[in-house]
């Protein structure tokens, strides 16, 4: 009776033991994406052989879901200093604001981003503010969110403070821009997780400069598959898309557990083919900057910026993104 008291009290000491280990490792795990990983920024870098023979390597810089809140410093800093790369491009794929009071630390933030050529489309978290929901529901939602509330964050102001700098905005617009004589060749659409998305096609260029150097790029907030297969058929050279966080919390050896779209999810972050029939663009989706202020964690999915260095090809004939 005695030696089944102590096996009991042995059992129960034990099982205790591994809760308290249990609950020490949630903690730290918790304290690691919410504290350390959460503000971990790293640059990813990729290399692109799309722009037309005898043309000199551009670098663009994708930046993405950055959802700014006050007193966020060592984002601000690490964005600033995103300046030193010299882009000859910055594109900026949306959800720049976390907080209705985000907008003057976002501006101070990209000012000296703001001094490059730039293109914006906007994403659902620059029209409204984020709200508390059980996270939980997070992992289970794909469709598109159809929130209606009333507008809270300052997005004309936004909108306004970019156009000022030179920023191009693409939401359901196509644009040319000319960086030292090549055509970039611009189709973007609104936010499609809003429902807000209009594809109008990329340009066609003057009849003179039909036969001018040119590279297609397509550039949205949400990677939802309609818009992507637009882009495709549109012969895009590159797709740059965010939405996603990269999935926010992804299992080391697995992936993302969500897109929080239609996308794949283990397209959630990073650079692959995309394609639509015969038709192939190549899509860098980036894991993005920021989080809801409502669910600030990462966990093996550091906030970054990618930094695309697109080169000529050695004979033009079809692109490497579109045909």
């Amino acid at each position: 009776m005695a030696d089944l008291e102590k096996t009991g009290k042995g059992v129960v000491v034990g099982t205790a033991a591994a809760s308290v280990l249990a609950g020490v490792a949630g903690l730290s795990a918790l304290f690691y994406a919410s504290v350390i990983e959460r503000n971990w920024f790293t640059l990813r870098e990729e290399s692109l052989d799309v722009l037309p023979p005898g043309q000199r390597p551009r670098r663009i810089l994708h930046i993405s879901d950055i959802h700014m809140t006050p007193a966020q410093g060592a984002k601000s800093k690490w964005l600033r200093e995103l300046a030193d790369l010299k882009p000859d491009l910055v594109v900026n794929t949306g959800d720049n604001l976390g907080h209705k009071q985000g907008l003057e630390p976002l501006l101070e933030s990209l000012e000296p981003l703001l001094q490059f050529p730039g293109v914006f489309v906007p994403g659902s978290n620059d029209y409204y503010a984020p709200k508390f929901k059980n996270p939980a529901g997070y992992l289970f939602r794909t469709s598109g969110s159809r929130n209606r509330s009333p507008k809270s964050l300052p997005t004309e102001d936004m909108h306004q403070a970019f156009g000022r700098a030179g920023w191009v905005n693409l939401a359901n617009r196509r644009q040319s821009v000319v960086l030292d004589r090549m055509r970039i060749d611009f189709s973007g659409v609104d936010d499609p997780h809003l429902g807000r998305d209009q594809y109008v096609g990329f340009p066609n260029g003057s009849v003179s400069q039909q036969g001018a150097p040119n590279v297609r790029i397509g550039v949205t907030h949400a990677p939802y598959q309609r818009v992507l297969d637009n882009f495709t058929n549109g012969d895009a050279h590159l797709i740059l898309a965010g939405h996603t966080h990269g999935g926010q919390l992804r299992i080391p050896g697995y992936g993302a557990l969500v897109s929080n779209s239609d996308l794949p999810t283990w397209r959630a972050r990073g650079l692959t083919r995309w394609s639509n029939g015969p038709k192939s663009s190549w899509l860098n989706v980036s894991a993005g900057i920021g989080t809801s202020r409502f669910a600030p964690v990462r966990f093996a999915c550091r906030p970054e910026a990618v930094l695309i260095t697109v080169n000529p090809t050695s004979e033009r004939g079809a692109p490497e993104g579109g045909k």
